[in-house]
């Protein structure tokens, strides 16, 4: 793992998490655990209403961390109810974190490969549905990470399990003075829960 991104998941404390928070993350981390256990894959698909956002910064760090602490069997995944484009402040944010970033196509939507390991494949980051390949169609854990996605999706099909993590959107501080400390303080948010998650199991 890049040192940059394991200095960054280890300056990060748990134990700022509020005990409402860590419950919810409890039950996800139990999920998590059993799927372990019996050696089956786990499939976690962060999905908000754009994929453009906190889904994305929920896969990421979700992936780091499982790598971190040598949790196997874990593919994370993002998606929206409909698609945008990842947003450059969500790429930019993971920057400044550490992750190395690779533009791989251009466009409206563009893909970005984003790297934390040199030995391990990158999260390939787009805007998509959350039904779109190469998203898991069966078999996988929905975290809602938005409220309006929560509530506007009372079904995700093929989801066996569907856990409500939402997050204040980073985008309320979009072209304002705050901006960088807003998308800072929401990643480091994310990346602390995902810690938070992956070093219970």
């Amino acid at each position: 793992m890049f040192s940059e991104i394991r200095a960054y998941l280890e300056s990060l404390n748990i134990g700022t998490i509020p005990k409402d928070r860590q419950t919810v993350l409890t039950e996800l981390r139990n999920y998590i655990a059993g799927k372990s256990a019996r050696s089956e894959p786990v499939s976690l698909m962060f999905i908000c209403t754009h994929n453009s956002r906190r889904s994305h910064l929920g896969q990421v760090w979700a992936q780091a961390a499982a790598a971190h602490y040598d949790i196997p069997g874990i593919r994370a995944f993002s998606g929206g109810t409909e698609a945008t484009a990842c947003n450059p402040r969500t790429v930019a944010a993971l920057k400044r974190a550490g992750f190395v970033i690779i533009r791989s196509s251009e466009g409206e939507n563009p893909t970005y490969k984003i790297l934390f390991d040199e030995a391990l494949p990158p999260v390939i980051a787009f805007s998509k549905v959350y039904d779109q390949h190469p998203n898991p169609d069966q078999s996988f854990a929905a975290l809602m990470t938005c409220s309006h996605a929560d509530e506007n999706c009372p079904y995700i099909p093929g989801a066996e399990k569907r856990f409500a993590i939402t997050y204040t959107d980073p985008k309320e501080s979009d072209g304002t003075p705050a901006e960088t400390s807003t998308y800072d303080a929401r990643c480091r948010q994310i990346a602390t829960e995902m810690k938070y998650l992956f070093s219970k199991i």
